[in-house]
């Protein structure tokens, strides 16, 4: 027999050590391409502390022995005494209803009358027994009824929101410009060619008896060729005011920019609790972020407002603007937020189309609501969708990273070849279960040895699975549930 050469030999065990060296590797990565079956109730919650975003502001729950975030395995929103500030039942508000835990989606109604000592039970014997004042009738969905001077509601009640991000200051025309720049977005005052301008910041004040005006508002002019680039219509331009905020944009250019930035307009109670800055409490709930002094001097370092002049020609300018003014002129409040009162009104989410929600009061209003809004910290209007005025910009809020919450959902019913699987929010399947934690197969409804005529098939047996729990399911993402009024 011919000897195999030395190096032959070496060649060959070598090539033998890197073939089973491969084919461990390779059952290696088998395994770990096998994912362990997940349970999501044991996917912890993200941590918000772990989240920030530049330029914006949390507004939540801090742990008070150390000023962190509280996490979500606790609650962590934000309860306040949501309403006008000029309706001093607020004050008959007890502190243990702020912090009286409550569940469900309708949790702000499980509250018992405590403010003038009621429980459910007496209430409701009241109303039975007919001592109850019902001679206005009963109150349609989503009825608000607001104080005539800032058009808060009335009475003020305690309420929660989940935390959130909010922009420290509203959207000026520089950041806007980027998003129409981006994107090539028309607002919808250069759609319908016109906007509304103050009547004494119109270039040719001569021919205003002739101009058209707001029925509802009749100091506001029709100006053709008025939108965010040319605030006061043709002739006048943005330029020397990218700091300011963006005005002559309607709620639906307001959203469309916010979607674009990846974020959304604010719920009208988000925004309330944030502009409060910590004011939320009966015993330190002021009518503004520096308190209840009503005077122009106390209010000028805080608010861009119309001041002591008469509305709408005499704007003597105390807090030294006449219109608009650069963001983060005035000092912010407790949580770092500015412009929460003054220089423009703000879109919302919720409302109607005809009624879309507005808040924080402008330039044109006023201290004690003697003409216009009274600038409180509840203050709050409602405009038609499509307005778009000198006066109403808006700013954007984010909501943090959640836990996803997971649904059983039937699929391929009769097929019999469905798995257990996870869903992300865009119907892609993160996972497979193991075999062993599949549900049990459709029953064989065409089985020839059933007798239509058993009665015994009829008879329910608390030993056999119902029906409807031997079909296949899949687990998908569950959509979360939002209240009415943060639509």
């Amino acid at each position: 027999m011919k000897a195999i050469h030395p190096i032959r030999r070496l060649l060959w065990a070598t090539l033998l050590i890197i073939s089973i060296v491969s084919a461990a590797n390779s059952t290696t990565d088998e395994a770990e391409s096998k994912e362990a079956p997940i349970n999501p109730d044991d996917q912890p919650h993200p941590d918000p502390n772990e989240e920030n975003y530049p330029g914006m502001i949390y507004i939540g729950r801090h742990n008070h022995h150390d000023g962190t975030r509280a996490g979500f395995h606790t609650d962590n929103g934000v309860k306040f005494i949501y309403g006008t500030g000029f309706d001093e039942t607020h004050k008959e508000i007890e502190e243990k209803d702020l912090h009286h835990e409550h569940y469900g989606p309708d949790s702000e109604h499980d509250i018992a009358d405590r403010a003038h000592g009621k429980t459910r039970e007496q209430v409701l014997h009241e109303k039975r027994a007919g001592k109850l004042d019902l001679s206005k009738g009963p109150k349609p969905y989503g009825w608000f009824e607001e104080h005539p001077l800032d058009g808060g509601m009335v009475p003020p009640k305690v309420v929660r929101v989940d935390p959130f991000f909010m922009d420290e200051a509203p959207v000026t025309n520089k950041e806007f410009g980027k998003f129409v720049r981006a994107t090539y977005y028309e607002t919808e005052a250069e759609k319908f060619g016109w906007s509304f301008v103050l009547s004494s910041f119109l270039p040719d004040v001569e021919n205003l008896h002739e101009a058209e005006v707001d029925p509802e508002a009749e100091d506001w002019v029709a100006v053709d060729g008025a939108y965010w680039r040319n605030p006061e219509g043709p002739g006048t331009s943005y330029k020397y005011r990218e700091n300011h905020p963006v005005v002559h944009v309607s709620h639906r250019d307001a959203a469309e920019y916010c979607t674009w930035v990846g974020k959304r307009l604010p719920g009208e109670r988000e925004w309330e609790a944030a502009a409060r800055g910590g004011n939320i409490g009966p015993s330190n709930r002021t009518l503004y972020v520096w308190g209840d002094d009503q005077t122009t001097d106390a209010a000028k370092d805080y608010a861009n407002l119309w001041g002591d002049g008469d509305f709408p020609w005499d704007n003597k300018a105390e807090d030294g603007w006449r219109a608009t003014s650069p963001v983060k002129s005035f000092k912010p409040n407790l949580f770092g937020l500015y412009d929460m009162t003054g220089n423009v009104w703000e879109w919302q989410r919720g409302g109607k189309h005809k009624k879309r929600i507005v808040r924080g009061g402008s330039y044109v209003d006023s201290l004690d609501g003697s003409f216009n809004h009274a600038a409180t910290l509840g203050v709050r209007a409602t405009l038609h969708a499509t307005t778009t005025t000198g006066n109403v910009g808006f700013r954007c809020v984010k909501s943090p990273k959640r836990k996803e919450e997971y649904h059983w959902v039937y699929e391929n019913e009769g097929e019999g070849n469905a798995e257990l699987v996870l869903e992300d929010g865009e119907g892609n399947r993160k996972q497979r279960q193991a075999q062993q934690n599949q549900q049990p197969q459709p029953i064989d409804i065409f089985n020839e040895d059933d007798d239509e005529f058993d009665v015994e098939e009829d008879i329910y047996d608390p030993t056999k699975p119902r029906p409807d729990e031997t079909r296949n399911r899949v687990l998908a993402v569950k959509p979360r549930t939002v209240r009415s009024d943060e639509l």
